[in-house]
């Protein structure tokens, strides 16, 4: 039990939320300006690369179950955002890319985002640590404990 008048370290639970739906707001604004969702801009800014994407990696980038992914692109196909094409590989698959609207769209809104959204930190250095702290959360989170083990026993390193 936490003692009247004692401070208490904040809870990183709370912290991570809250962060993470500020920030969300904020972009919210920025990109219902523009005609867009956060969900369209996570699918933005996954294919931003140039390499095409699956379906699947897609809707796991965005956080998005895959109805509501086909919605999506389908919208952002209209818009003239994304194309789809047949994997040359497995033809069973679709990988989805950006058109040059959409990376004309992506350059413009990421200046937008980058001049609304205050710098994280100061430095350079803090924002990668930041950046490597939370993915090395979010890497042990994705693998439970027992599996991490399990894996572990069998590449024979306990």
């Amino acid at each position: 039990m936490a003692v009247p008048g004692t401070h208490q370290p904040p809870d990183l639970i709370h912290l991570l939320t809250r962060a993470e739906r500020l920030l969300g707001r904020r972009l919210a604004v920025i990109l219902n300006a523009e005609g867009y969702s956060l969900d369209a801009w996570r699918v933005i800014t996954l294919l931003a690369d140039g390499t095409g994407h699956h379906m699947t990696e897609v809707a796991e980038h965005a956080f998005l179950p895959p109805g509501t992914l086909t919605k999506l692109m389908d919208q952002l196909v209209d818009d003239g955002l994304v194309y789809r094409r047949v994997d040359d590989i497995d033809r069973r698959r679709i990988r989805a890319y950006l058109t040059p609207r959409g990376r004309r769209l992506h350059r413009q809104l990421s200046r937008q985002v980058e001049a609304g959204v205050p710098r994280l930190l100061a430095a350079s250095a803090e924002q990668d640590l930041l950046r490597d702290l939370l993915a090395r959360l979010v890497d042990s989170l994705a693998h439970p404990p027992a599996a991490r083990s399990e894996s572990a026993a069998v590449d024979g390193r306990i």
